[in-house]
């Protein structure tokens, strides 16, 4: 069985968002525990698992995706990095519908070997700043928003751009929170930058202290920042210490992500079972 690590959001290696990628030549997925025990070998913020679907259904291949410590409803960068997988592998073309926890979900490649993902976009409720995300985050809070059962995160705009860039959070009180975890954002500052606003996700609740470059947390950020900055197309950066971009398109109640990824492990895995 192979595995594969592929960097998502990313033109080039050790930058993005890492994902591992196992396809399973089944059409059922073997127990959850040793999918569990694969992803926290793995190690890395989410290892995405799919298998072939029967023709003639609304997908082609069942997705699923485990951080180290749990399973997730909804992940972009491992979506992309398993569409990537399964095109530069010829295992399959042009669009792949995925049935997923957060009901299915279409990848579509372009020839330069960039994807666009259509995603539900995150339904986003005004709320009071937790006074616990307040004391962890240790900045000031301009707004906040509950981002919905599928992403499941506190957003919250910051002032600027260097304050998302300067957080250290406290990580143990954020995960006091709940949910899955916290998206800061801000306004990019220079208009010639060549994206539209930064964020940053923390996820200590489901064993990730900072992830990269978080694709599912842009199903927020674009109707977010549509909404202020008047476009349906954007650009964003995660930063952090790997930084990757995200084109999103606003379409309603749902939200075209594209980017770009690289596979740099291609292995064999040995315990199956």
């Amino acid at each position: 069985m192979r595995i594969r690590i592929v960097d998502a959001f990313s033109e080039r290696p050790f930058a993005g968002n890492p994902a591992g990628v196992v396809l399973l030549d089944s059409g059922a997925f073997p127990d959850t525990a040793w999918l569990q025990r694969v992803a926290t070998e793995v190690n890395l913020s989410e290892t995405a698992f799919a298998h072939p679907l029967p023709a003639g259904g609304d997908a082609d291949w069942a997705l699923r995706w485990l951080t180290p410590v749990a399973e997730v409803n909804m992940c972009g960068h491992a979506t992309l990095a398993t569409a990537h997988v399964l095109h530069t592998t010829g295992t399959a073309t042009g669009t792949v519908r995925f049935h997923t926890r957060s009901g299915v979900l279409t990848t579509t490649a372009d020839d330069h070997g960039a994807i666009t993902m259509d995603f539900p976009t995150a339904p986003l409720t005004p709320v009071e700043v937790p006074p616990v995300v307040a004391g962890a985050l240790g900045t000031e809070i301009r707004s906040a928003h509950d981002t919905g059962p599928d992403v499941g995160d506190l957003l919250v705009e910051l002032a600027d751009e260097k304050s998302v860039q300067a957080l250290a959070p406290d990580l143990k009180a954020l995960a006091g929170h709940g949910g899955r975890g916290v998206i800061a954002t801000a306004r990019a500052e220079n208009p010639d930058s060549g994206y539209d606003f930064l964020s940053r996700c923390f996820f200590p609740n489901v064993g990730i202290d900072e992830d990269p470059v978080t694709g599912s947390a842009h199903t927020a950020l674009a109707p977010f920042w549509s909404a202020r900055l008047g476009r349906t197309a954007l650009v964003g950066l995660q930063g952090g210490a790997r930084t990757g971009f995200v084109r999103t398109e606003l379409r309603g109640d749902r939200t075209l992500l594209t980017g770009s990824a690289v596979t740099v492990i291609d292995g064999e895995l040995l315990a199956t079972d």
